[in-house]
This record gives structure tokens, C-alpha cells and sequence, in this order.
């Protein structure tokens, strides 16, 4: 009995990342999603970011149709992957964002900002604005669109050797999700 106690999750990590806000909006002929997550990075990720190594965030939302006589329809995915990294020869925070996962092969189109102050940089990974959705059209505006949002730190990207010994380490999971059934109106 007392070996498994040992391995249930604690509730301070349950409760490590939460999802803040979530707002659906319609601007011109698109619908956007904006998030803000809220959560404090553990000392033992904040180590390894401090020795060059990036750690890489990513953010999904999905936008459903709901029907009364089958599942849900889904009518939009999107994702946002983030790669936050150290730069010692700058001293400065580099922020990857990119649509499509960001890998060692090259970064493809990504936005890079670059911050001088950890907290700086985690405030940027921690709003996620404006993930477009899906065009006006494919969202009635009389109809309920339940969403799903999910926001988590990616250990899959993460150098092998991390990989290896992250099973049963809560310092490594840092995620949250929250699902909404979120009304569209007509735009002004």
C-alpha cells in the first residue's frame, strides 16, 4: 500500500499549470483563439535551460461542430510549438514560434524573439495569441463550438539522455488543458 502512495501524483502537481483565459474571437474573415496559461517553471528545468539546453513548449487547440446526432465534427486543429532557449555568448533568451514542430533538422519558418530576463522570455511562452482557428465561413454563427485547448512542455524533443530519466519526475510536467463551449458572433 505504502508503494503505491509513493507513486501517485501529488496534488501541488496536479496543480503546476493552468489554463487562465481562453477567448474565441472573429476578425475580418478569420476566427482566432487567444490563450494564457499560468504556471512556474521547476528549478530543475530552469537548470538545464541555464546550461544551453532548450526545452520546447507546445500549444493545440481544437474546434469542434457540435451535433446531437453523432461525435463532435471537428472543424479546425492548430498548433503553435515554442523552443526556448539560452544564448551564453549573447547572455540573452531566444524564443523559437513556429506552426509546424521545430527540429534539429533546420527551423523552418519561425518567429525568433529574443529577451534579456528568463521571465521575460516565459511571459511570451505563457500567451499564446491569436492561433487562427479557421475561416468565418466554416463557423456557423448560431451554433455552440465547443473547444479544446491544450498547452504542455514537449520532453520528446528534449536530448536523449534527458529523455531517459524523466519517467516519474513531476518537475518535467508542466500541463494544462482546458475545454470551453464557446459562442461566435457575428463580427461588428
Amino acid at each position: 500500500m505504502v508503494f503505491l502512495a509513493a507513486w501517485l501524483p501529488t496534488p501541488a502537481a496536479a496543480e503546476a499549470a493552468e489554463v487562465t483565459q481562453m477567448k474565441l474571437e472573429r476578425s475580418g474573415d478569420a476566427v482566432y483563439l487567444t490563450a494564457a496559461v499560468q504556471f512556474e517553471l521547476p528549478t530543475l528545468v530552469e537548470e538545464v535551460l541555464d546550461k544551453g539546453i532548450a526545452v520546447y513548449f507546445v500549444a493545440e487547440a481544437e474546434l469542434y461542430r457540435e451535433r446531437w446526432y453523432w461525435t463532435d465534427a471537428r472543424i479546425a486543429q492548430v498548433a503553435r510549438y515554442m523552443r526556448l532557449a539560452y544564448q551564453p555568448l549573447t547572455r540573452r533568451w531566444r524564443l523559437n514560434v513556429s506552426p509546424v514542430p521545430i527540429t534539429n533538422a533546420g527551423f523552418g519558418a519561425t518567429l525568433n524573439q529574443n529577451f534579456d530576463t528568463l521571465s521575460d522570455a516565459l511571459d511570451a511562452v505563457k500567451r499564446v495569441g491569436r492561433m487562427r482557428m479557421g475561416d468565418s465561413s466554416d463557423i456557423s454563427d448560431d451554433a455552440v463550438h465547443p473547444v479544446q485547448f491544450r498547452f504542455r512542455l514537449d520532453t520528446s524533443q528534449l536530448p536523449r539522455p534527458f529523455q531517459i530519466g524523466l519517467a516519474g519526475q513531476t518537475d518535467w510536467n508542466i500541463a494544462a488543458e482546458r475545454a470551453a463551449k464557446l459562442t461566435v458572433g457575428k463580427p461588428p
